[in-house]
């Protein structure tokens, strides 16, 4: 590793190619989807959507570790052997501090399963490249559950912000349906409100 200061997007880069270089497949959500679909805003760490096949594992623990990351295998399977909350496995860079939330796909999650099958290939052009994030619909409904949870007001500034740059090609049937199952009916109505 070279004496350069990690920054988030050579941060994403390792990842990328950790997850490349295992075959595993992804998709970017949180602070980095939003440059697609919202507004840029600054961000120290990373949520990451992973197909982590059982067979990928040990692979891909390695290829973490070859970047500076650990996330010992057993852990990895402590994780996907466990029924519980939605909590990602935390791959933290050593020397820089910057953390990956890694998010699992778990059999029974139908949206994240719904939003894995509709992902987009995004070109961000240089150092980033084409990469694999959240489509705006499933974005905004993750950062409604979000919203929910923390009460964080950065969640709600990242929906309008989607809203207001895709209005025209938002598929609200399909947030609308989701919104209904989650619960979240309240919520997205008053921030729907606010861009009619």
């Amino acid at each position: 590793m070279s004496n350069k200061v990690l920054d988030i997007i050579g941060f994403l880069k390792l990842i990328l190619a950790a997850l490349k270089a295992s075959n595993v497949d992804y998709m970017i959500g949180g602070a980095i989807a939003e440059w697609a679909w919202g507004e840029p805003r600054a961000t120290q760490d990373l949520d990451v959507v992973i197909n982590l096949p059982i067979k990928s594992i040990g692979k891909f623990s390695k290829e973490l570790e070859k970047r500076d990351m650990l996330v010992p295998a057993d852990i990895i399977l402590d994780t996907m052997a466990e029924d519980r909350a939605d909590i990602p496995l935390n791959a933290i860079h050593m020397h820089s501090g910057l953390k990956a939330d890694l998010y699992l796909m778990r059999e029974g999650d139908a949206l994240r399963q719904s939003s894995f099958r509709r992902r987009i290939l995004i070109d961000y052009g240089p150092p980033i490249g084409k990469v694999y994030v959240h489509s705006p619909e499933d974005l905004i409904l993750y950062k409604l559950i979000y919203l929910g949870i923390s009460g964080q007001p950065k969640h709600a500034r990242d929906i309008m912000a989607i809203l207001k740059a895709n209005r025209d090609k938002i598929d609200f049937k399909y947030i609308e349906e989701w919104v209904m199952q989650l619960g979240l009916g309240s919520t997205w109505e008053e921030l729907k409100g606010n861009i009619e």
